[in-house]
């Protein structure tokens, strides 16, 4: 998914934020209870804004909720697929993975799959869904 890579000019950096999980409540100083998340662990966040920003934007439509939910309402069946780790499906093109360079205490790393945090992935994943899909959306959803 990442390998070591010795250069790049699009190398980003790396933030470290608390990864939260489910509900907890705690008392406070004037004794009331508070619902707060608990920290569960960490979570690493590249910060692809400078990339982002050079990249042209690809302006393929996102579906909305609500129109999704409409074509599904009144539906006999449903199906429920988890996609999951979906990004990590998409391989990144040769040329452009070094695009994808961070940098932590670690090394510079690149990646060969679809990271989070660029600008045009839900696009590019969502383009690959209906082309994955694309049998089955008007025969099944009205």
């Amino acid at each position: 998914m990442i390998y070591p890579i010795s250069d790049s000019a699009w190398v980003s950096p790396v933030h470290v934020v608390p990864k939260k999980g489910g509900m907890t409540v705690v008392k406070n100083d004037k004794n009331e209870f508070i619902p707060s998340r608990t920290v569960t662990g960490w979570r690493m966040c590249i910060d692809y804004r400078r990339l982002n920003t050079a990249t042209r934007k690809d302006h393929f439509p996102l579906p909305f909720m609500d129109q999704m939910l409409e074509r599904l309402a009144g539906q006999e069946f449903y199906c429920f697929l988890d996609g999951y780790s979906g990004y990590n499906q998409i391989t990144v093109d040769p040329e452009d993975q070094e695009k994808t360079a961070f940098t932590c205490p670690f090394g510079v790393f690149a990646y060969r799959r679809m990271p989070f945090r660029l600008c045009n992935a839900p696009a590019t994943f969502q383009r690959c869904m209906l082309a994955i899909f694309a049998d089955m959306l008007e025969d099944t959803m009205e």
